[in-house]
């Protein structure tokens, strides 16, 4: 039995240890800001009354967190009952997301006149709902992130059984990202974040308002989590794309005290390795803790879609792959690029984001800032990266090293993608072996 002292010097040290990552974090953030502040500054003169507080939202986020380890509530509960805690969450979620589809619809039906009136006990239902989970999510927080960290360590990531960071992160409102590109090359040159919720009219505005001002190209887009300390997520009642988030935010932690996370605004090449190497690690260690707690949420081995249908819209034909059809357009588009031909290339993208919709996929915009952004993330062969052989050299490390583990402590110390080049070689096997 572990005395009293002990185990209150096991707490003293655990806050500890969260402080200081804390520190560590928030310092590595501040350079990556400064890294990008002077491509940025153009464009926050149009963007600084919507941009997203991010040091209020930390300040209540630990606060909460802080809340959640006191009670350190998974050491009180058995397997069973921990896994529970979650699905009972998940089943809220679930039910207040039909209410506010519900409110939603009457206040877009064509023939209801009265919305307030007629959706007034949705209204009061959804009140509820809110409270019972601002009530239970830092439980089923806890319980997760209790989870995630036990298969961490199972696969060696852990420093004295305790991954460091320590696995956080908290369910929220997300910011919108402003993300910007030069017209003549697809190039991220600034990623803002925006409060949430902004409305569709304000979002248009904003983006014509950055392109006609620079002459760039510019796209606001949602986000699914952000790896800031503790990591934001999106509300979702998705068990399997909620460990695969949390897994991948906490790869970008675990990647912002080692030299590639902190050089993550270096580069393009840079950004793509960071982004590549989440994603395939996200899904690996997804995949390990819904086998383990939840195996009949476990999906089959396949590519995700890197734009899914709209939400109520048809679904795809099954003939059709967004993958390779996104791959090809952006090829062509990088091709008409360095030719010179601008506006080809954006005449080409708008045609080819009324064939998607077509087939489903509603994408509201397809511009050079759309490449921009989904191209970083290039963990499948084909898809908005284009022919990009960033992403493939990511990958090919990833066969090549003998576990997640190993893959991660060798790649955390890229610098360049002459590194990473060098490191892939390196593994490469003997001819003949």
């Amino acid at each position: 039995m572990v005395s009293p002292l002990l185990r209150t010097l096991a707490q003293v040290g655990r806050h500890a240890l969260r402080a200081a990552v804390w520190l560590l974090l928030i310092l590595s953030l501040r350079a990556g800001d400064l890294a990008i502040e002077d491509t940025a500054s153009r464009v926050r003169q149009y963007t600084r009354p919507w941009e997203f507080d991010y040091v209020s939202w930390t300040l209540g986020a630990l606060f909460n967190k802080e809340r959640q380890a006191v009670l350190d509530l998974p050491r009180y509960l058995a397997p069973a009952q921990q896994r529970q805690v979650v699905l009972d969450y998940l089943d809220l979620v679930r039910q207040l997301d039909r209410v506010e589809a519900d409110i939603a619809d009457f206040y877009a039906h064509p023939e209801v006149k009265n919305p307030e009136v007629l959706t007034a006990p949705l209204v009061a239902r959804r009140a509820r709902l809110l409270a019972e989970w601002q009530r239970q999510r830092l439980a089923a927080e806890a319980v997760l992130e209790h989870q995630i960290s036990t298969v961490i360590g199972d696969m060696g990531l852990s420093l004295g059984g305790q991954p460091l960071p320590p696995v956080l992160y908290h369910v929220t409102p997300l910011p919108m990202a402003l993300i910007v590109s030069p017209r003549t090359v697809i190039r991220q040159e600034a990623d803002i974040s925006l409060q949430p919720d902004l409305p569709l009219e304000t979002i248009t505005h904003l983006e014509q308002n950055v392109e006609r001002g620079l002459n760039v190209s510019a796209l606001v887009v949602p986000v699914g989590g952000i790896g800031v300390y503790p990591s934001m997520v999106m509300r979702s009642d998705d068990l399997a794309w909620l460990v695969e988030t949390v897994a991948h935010e906490w790869i970008h932690n675990y990647l912002t005290l080692r030299p590639l996370g902190m050089l993550y605004f270096a580069s393009p090449q840079m950004r793509t390795i960071n982004e590549t190497t989440a994603n395939l690690a996200g899904k690996e260690i997804a995949r390990a803790v819904l086998a383990r707690y939840y195996p009949e949420f476990l999906p089959p081995e396949q590519e995700n879609e890197a734009h899914p249908p709209a939400p109520g819209s048809s679904p795809p034909a099954r003939t059709f792959d967004f993958r390779a059809e996104m791959h090809t357009t952006r090829v062509t588009v990088d091709a008409l690029l360095a030719a010179g031909k601008v506006e080809e290339a954006e005449a080409y993208m708008e045609a080819r984001r009324r064939f998607f919709w077509e087939h489903g996929y509603h994408i509201r915009r397809l511009n050079q800032a759309y490449f921009a952004f989904y191209g970083a993330y290039a963990d499948t062969p084909v898809g908005p990266q284009g022919r990009d052989p960033v992403g493939e050299a990511v990958r090919t490390l990833r066969a090549r090293s003998p576990n997640l583990a190993a893959f991660l402590r060798r790649i955390a110390w890229v610098t360049s993608y002459a590194d990473l080049q060098r490191l892939v070689e390196e593994t490469a096997p003997e001819p003949g072996g």
